[in-house]
């Protein structure tokens, strides 16, 4: 049986800017399980990179060059990741030693989530919680 994927590819990307972009690559990788679908870099300047989230969706993130007009100072950034399975990777994240700012907990609005900072001090969220549906 072949099995298809028919959800809309992503339309919106979160950006990120590291000042040691292959070492956040490396990280988002083997820590929270990205995806390095493509990088394009000159040494250790990264130019582009994509890294896709198992469960849809992703973020694009380059090395930071200030003097540049699409510049962003790195470490400001927070994303919040939708996973249907927090308490195993809360268990892989844990198990790697990552900066775990919050440990996994149940919201009062019915998510349950965590929180870890990467290396370049962004923050990110992880939980089951979707969003609301279109009204």
């Amino acid at each position: 049986m072949t099995m298809t994927n028919t959800a809309p590819a992503p339309t919106v990307w979160a950006t990120l800017q590291a000042n040691d972009a292959p070492a956040l690559i490396d990280f988002l990788v083997n820590t929270f399980g990205f995806i390095k679908t493509a990088a394009y870099a000159d040494g250790d300047q990264v130019a582009h990179a994509q890294l896709d989230w198992p469960e849809g969706g992703g973020i694009m993130l380059g090395s930071y060059k200030p003097d540049q007009e699409w510049s962003r100072r790195p470490g400001t950034a927070g994303m919040y990741v939708v996973t249907a399975d927090p308490d195993a990777l809360y268990a892989k994240v844990r198990a790697a030693g990552a900066d775990i700012f919050r440990p996994i907990t149940d919201q009062d609005y019915g998510n349950r989530e965590f929180g870890v900072r990467d290396p370049e001090g962004n923050l990110w969220s992880f939980g089951h919680y979707r969003g609301e549906p279109h009204p």
